[in-house]
């Protein structure tokens, strides 16, 4: 069956557990990062880095809050990355039919620099970073060499307050719901987080706009579910033309 992560940010305290884990279960090599008034380090997602905490701090109702936010590719249920992808290289970015993984390969390194820049603009989550030194696209691997011998991803194992879970689909909408509902006693505008659409369903217990511009999909444009109809219908014709 597909699986999910349940990612609660109410839970998270910027440990960083996750984000450590996934740099060292994937043999990413470290940051050459400087100091930019903040946090959170490095300041964003790279070929180095397919996983950073986003700090952010608001004052919420009164009170003034800091916001965590563990990114991450969200192995979208249909993923538009691979629509446009697919259109130039096939094969750049497939999707495991077992676990739901949407897989960067090798072969994401034949799409032309424009091209990649319609790969990312396709994602609604401004997820995809290319590597410079091979031009291979970098990002969450679901841990497919931990998830098919029945082990965690190496960012939940090791979250210590419950922020990250991982399961099968129907077991962590069913949790997420569950909890959705304990949060919203204290965050009455807590919501789910494009739970439909996605494989990283995130509770946020404030406005996600807080946490970081693309923790939600806009909800006034083409979503994860409508953009491979949209760009086979409007953009790849184009594309044969001349």
């Amino acid at each position: 069956m597909p699986k999910s992560f349940f990612v609660d940010l109410s839970r998270c305290t910027a440990c960083r557990g996750c984000q450590l884990a996934c740099k060292q279960w994937n043999m990413m090599p470290a940051e050459d990062t400087k100091q930019t008034g903040t946090y959170q380090n490095p300041p964003d997602l790279s070929a180095k880095t397919i996983r950073v905490v986003r700090f952010t701090e608001h004052k919420v109702d009164g009170a003034l809050r800091w916001l965590f936010f563990p990114e991450q590719c969200r192995h979208c249920i249909v993923p538009p990355c691979k629509a446009v992808s697919d259109s130039y290289v096939e094969g750049a970015i497939t999707q495991d039919d077992t676990t739901g993984w949407v897989q960067h390969t090798p072969l994401s390194a034949k799409l032309t620099e424009e091209q990649r820049l319609e790969v990312k603009e396709a994602c609604p989550y401004n997820i995809p970073r290319w590597d410079p030194a091979d031009g291979i696209l970098r990002k969450c691997t679901m841990c497919w060499d931990r998830v098919p011998q029945g082990l965690k991803p190496a960012c939940v194992a090791t979250c210590p307050t419950g922020t990250m879970n991982f399961g099968e689909r129907d077991e962590m909408l069913a949790l997420a719901k569950q909890r959705l509902a304990e949060v919203k006693k204290k965050f009455p505008k807590a919501i789910l987080v494009n739970p439909d659409d996605v494989s990283v369903i995130y509770l946020a217990h404030v406005d996600p706009k807080l946490f970081y511009d693309y923790l939600m999909a806009d909800a006034g444009g083409p979503g994860p579910m409508d953009r491979k109809t949209l760009f086979a219908q409007v953009f790849s014709p184009l594309r044969h033309l001349g």
